[in-house]
């Protein structure tokens, strides 16, 4: 088997698909959760890396499902990206026909959603700031079925139960994790 792709092979791949700099962050945002989440391991916290990181990176090229993310998968597969990361991308769409079927699965489907909307949120204070963003602000703008309409708030409280988190809890993680790269972010 041939050796995993490093970070930086997989930050070089986002930028050779994806040019929207929002796209971009968007792609740290998620790895940033999926790391929250991520085991221990070394390696297993690469894998779950990549596939935030990756996971959106084929959409500027291919907007529609299911063809985004099946023609990433197929680059992926070229380059040498391991099935776990592929079956995780695939199956953050429900459109592919993929379940999700590991941790590694339902946290990037569950972290995807929620990581959009955290930016929103964020977006939205005076100092368009992450620091001002807290878990109480994000559930009420929930409710707000006209703020980031685009969401689906389906998804992220189905994300949170398929992760056995109550959504509280995977709010606070999440914004945690995103506080924590808020320059890189932009935020």
């Amino acid at each position: 088997m041939s050796e995993v792709p490093t970070r930086a092979e997989a930050l070089a791949l986002l930028h050779e698909y994806t040019q929207s700099e929002s796209l971009r962050k968007h792609a740290l945002a998620v790895e940033a959760c999926c790391l929250a989440y991520a085991p221990a391991d070394a390696e297993e916290r690469h894998l779950w890396g990549l596939a935030g990181l990756l996971h959106d990176f084929d959409y500027e090229r291919w907007p529609n499902l299911p063809d985004h993310p099946l023609q990433g998968n197929k680059i992926l597969a070229e380059r040498g990206y391991p099935e776990s990361v592929r079956h995780a991308i695939l199956a953050h769409c429900e459109q592919t026909g993929a379940k999700r079927a590991s941790p590694l699965d339902r946290t990037l489907f569950a972290c995807d959603e929620l990581a959009g909307f955290l930016t929103a949120c964020a977006l939205v204070k005076p100092g368009k700031s992450l620091a001002e963003v807290e878990p109480a602000g994000v559930r009420r703008k929930l409710k707000d079925k006209a703020f980031a309409r685009s969401v689906s708030r389906a998804d992220i409280e189905q994300g949170a139960a398929e992760l056995g988190q109550p959504l509280d809890q995977h709010i606070a993680r999440c914004l945690q994790a995103m506080q924590a790269i808020a320059s890189a972010l932009g935020l």
